[in-house]
């Protein structure tokens, strides 16, 4: 079994998000999700939002930028978009990485450590919230909804397979705290995966990884060197072929790449942004008539 969800990051009226919600569900899309960045919606109100027009898709923020929050008042949030989806919310919380957001903001961009320190201690203060019967707005789900982490330090996967439910791997490569983000090549993003099964120590969780990039085309390997060329060659073509953030070729082709990843790294849900959900609608079909 493998799951796909759609993360929305344009901001639009109320009847275009209606419509494209809407559609993502129709598309067969299992998670509908909502990013957490200045300049995008507001993803509790979206969600609640995607709950009243859709009936079937779980509803993912995806992530929230937990360095933003008090964790008191993300708990209010949090269980009250519960209670308004009836139980179909899914929490996804990273430790933020966008300096310029924090600038933006008017914030201190707090050190790396800091900001893993302070994603724990919501995660605590959150189940001791959820526990606590006095605690209002109440869950609809016990102890509390399905918790995603996502990130790629070595500390932040290890408090993601102390506590994740979900564990959302960027497929992104080092970079110096606050720096632009690259893409990591197959063998760095097997790393990664492998250093959180060490972690985990039995305990079962989800592996999601964002797709970045999905192409359909007939060719699959032109398909790979526009995309080296978008990426500026950093990745040779027979490195893209391999990335599960890179999904290139037929419908056909793409949806065993899929299998292949799930084979190779352990991912059975994958995400794409929205401006990929057309795409990879017939790859979905194709995988859930098999």
């Amino acid at each position: 079994m493998v799951k796909f969800g759609v993360n929305m990051v344009v901001p639009e009226t109320r009847a275009a998000w209606v419509g494209k919600c809407r559609k993502a569900e129709d598309l067969g899309f299992d998670v509908i999700g909502a990013a957490d960045h200045l300049g995008m919606a507001p993803p509790f109100p979206a969600l609640v939002l995607a709950a009243e027009v859709t009936s079937r898709p779980r509803l993912n923020t995806f992530v929230i930028n937990t360095a933003f929050y008090n964790p008191v008042l993300l708990a209010r949030d949090v269980t009250g978009t519960d209670q308004f989806t009836e139980g179909r919310l899914e929490l996804g919380l990273g430790a933020g990485y966008v300096k310029a957001e924090f600038e933006a903001a008017g914030m201190e961009f707090p050190r790396a450590g800091q900001r893993v320190a302070h994603l724990e201690k919501t995660i605590k203060e959150l189940n001791r919230l959820y526990a606590d019967e006095k605690h209002k707005p109440a869950t609809v789900q016990k102890p509390g909804p399905p918790l995603m982490i996502a990130g790629r330090g070595d500390r932040l996967l290890t408090l993601a397979a102390e506590h994740a439910d979900i564990i959302a791997f960027t497929g992104t490569a080092a970079v110096p705290d606050g720096g632009e983000l690259a893409v990591d090549d197959a063998a760095g993003i097997a790393e990664r995966v492998d250093f959180v099964r060490g972690k985990l120590k039995g305990r079962a969780a989800e592996f999601n990884i964002l797709a970045h990039f999905v192409a359909v085309v007939e060719d699959r390997r032109e398909g790979l060197e526009s995309l080296r060329e978008l990426l500026g060659g950093k990745l040779t073509v027979d490195q893209l072929a391999e990335l599960p953030t890179a999904l290139v070729g037929t419908h056909e082709q793409i949806a065993e790449q899929i299998l292949a990843h799930r084979e190779r790294f352990g991912f059975t849900y994958f995400t794409v942004l929205e401006h990929n959900m057309d795409a990879l609608a017939p790859v979905i079909e194709l995988l859930r008539a098999t």
